[in-house]
């Protein structure tokens, strides 16, 4: 499908899935949501999935426009994307993003109120927002969807990672008490952390060797 193999979409959704479960700042909004309600949380997290799927779009139109316009440019993103993915590892390590968004949204405060539509707002305004979110989707996707004339496999993709997304946010907004919890453990936050870096420089590696 989309010119995929099996193999390459089971990786892909190894990869995503592992890449998920990083506690973040959309996990952060989801759980703080989901206290309130768990229909709350599971909105907030259907929001965030729409967000991954504006950028995960926008990065496969806007790469397979480029692509068309300059075909020597997809080994040149092909590199720089894995230099960002090494990036992206390092700062995963270092940086426990659950704590710093704990503190900063401890009140699980939202401008616009506790309800449903609220919290699915607040979902895909948080995601939407952040720049990280599309410059991972433009390292992330070409290496899997074979780079140039290649969008529907990355819209696939993008979708999957979409779905992905959904299934543990909206467990996550549904089980708060229980999330919250296991994220309040800095041990198994950090080996989330360490596997979740570790795919990330494998992916590196699969980009430099795709780009070689």
């Amino acid at each position: 499908m989309f010119g995929l193999d099996a193999p390459t979409l089971a990786g892909f959704v190894l990869a995503a899935g592992a890449l998920v479960l990083v506690p973040g700042q959309d996990t952060v909004v989801v759980l703080t949501r989901g206290l309130r309600a768990p229909r709350i949380g599971v909105a907030a997290a259907l929001g965030v999935a729409t967000g991954v799927l504006g950028h995960a779009t926008a990065a496969a139109l806007g790469l397979a426009a480029l692509y068309r316009a300059i075909p020597a440019v997809a080994r040149g993103i092909a590199l720089v994307g894995a230099a960002y993915l090494c990036y992206l590892a390092v700062e995963t390590l270092r940086d426990d993003a659950f704590v710093a968004s704990e503190e900063a949204h401890a009140d699980g405060a939202d401008e616009a109120g506790p309800g449903v539509r609220a919290g699915y707002r607040r979902g895909l305004l948080t995601n939407a927002a952040n720049p990280k979110v599309a410059l991972f989707f433009l390292a992330f996707l070409p290496g899997f969807a074979g780079g140039a004339d290649a969008t529907g496999g990355m819209l696939l993709l993008g979708a999957v990672y979409a779905v992905l997304t959904v299934l543990y946010l909206g467990a996550v907004g549904a089980l708060a008490g229980r999330a919250g919890r296991l994220l309040e453990d800095p041990r198994k936050r950090r080996g989330v952390r360490v596997v979740s870096a570790g795919v990330l420089v494998v992916l590196a590696g699969v980009l430099v060797v795709g780009a070689a």
